[in-house]
């Protein structure tokens, strides 16, 4: 199988299915906490490239920080820089899990998308 790097939350209910999931399926896993350890702007660049998602489905929407920060109203009038810094300087911002290959990545715990992507 092959390695993915997992950035999770380990309390984040979410996450644990995923990992769950993964290894099930006899991934190997570099898992990252992502609030601990939360991706580099550059980091975060490629992995909403590999991803092929706007940049907005990286923001943890629901999200204790997201809500306290209004971020709601500021995104729209940000740069995608600015939302990538953002992002990058505090992981509870972020959407978990990231799971990458580094050719793909994907957003969030949906069994049908995992199964497109990750099944063995």
């Amino acid at each position: 199988m092959r390695l993915l790097t997992v950035y999770h939350y380990p309390a984040c209910g979410t996450c644990k299915k995923a990992v769950k999931w993964l290894q099930g399926e006899g991934h190997e896993l570099d898992l990252q906490h992502i609030k601990d350890q939360p991706p580099s702007a550059e980091e975060l660049q490629a992995l909403i490239q590999r991803s092929g998602l706007d940049i907005k489905k990286f923001f943890n929407t629901s999200g204790e920080v997201y809500k306290q920060m209004n971020l709601k109203d500021k995104l729209a009038g940000m740069t995608d820089d600015e939302k990538i810094r953002l992002l990058s300087s505090n992981g509870m911002l972020i959407k978990r899990p990231i799971v990458s290959d580094g050719a793909k990545t994907t957003v969030g715990f949906k069994e049908e998308v995992f199964n497109e992507n990750w099944k063995a």
